[in-house]
């Protein structure tokens, strides 16, 4: 079984495309929990903060 030039070229693609995919589901498997996890943090600081304000300027 011997490959022909235009087959070498579709394989090579194959398996560029499918890498690029692979290590873009890991790093947005990594970073994306992380980043959600942030944002999350950040608008609990913001009501908490928010809510500090109202009551002391109520008092």
């Amino acid at each position: 079984m011997s490959f022909n030039f235009n087959q070498y070229i579709g394989f090579l693609l194959f398996v560029v495309i499918f890498l690029i995919g692979f290590w873009l589901l890991c790093f947005l498997c990594s970073v994306l929990p992380y980043w959600l996890i942030g944002v999350i943090k950040e608008q609990f600081k913001e009501r908490k903060s928010t809510k500090n304000i109202d009551s002391s300027s109520q008092n």
